[in-house]
């Protein structure tokens, strides 16, 4: 979980990462998800935020920055593009990215 948790600030702060397809495939969702509670902009969905990323600075921009930004959007914040497989060890690589 404590990955997952560095993968979603990751994305919240550069807004666009490079990892595996299977790791970019299960963060989607919690991206979503804190992005969607920045929408509801409640006292109790910060604090929902906050049990998911501890980063307050991140938890201000998923609610200042990103959630006006998709307003009018009722879901589908985030891309997942395929990259191929990484040279090393094969493993397929993806681009998890918010969409503009």
């Amino acid at each position: 979980m404590a990955l997952y948790r560095n993968l979603i600030g990751e994305v919240l702060q550069h807004e666009r990462i490079v990892t595996t397809e299977a790791k970019a495939k299960e963060v989607r969702g919690m991206v979503d998800r804190v992005i969607t509670l920045g929408k509801v902009g409640s006292l109790h969905a910060r604090r929902q935020a906050l049990t998911v990323v501890s980063d307050k600075r991140l938890i201000d921009k998923a609610f200042d920055e990103l959630a006006p930004r998709y307003a009018s959007r009722s879901g589908g914040y985030t891309r997942v593009l395929k990259l191929g497989a990484r040279p090393g060890d094969g493993a397929p690589m993806a681009i998890i990215e918010l969409v503009k």
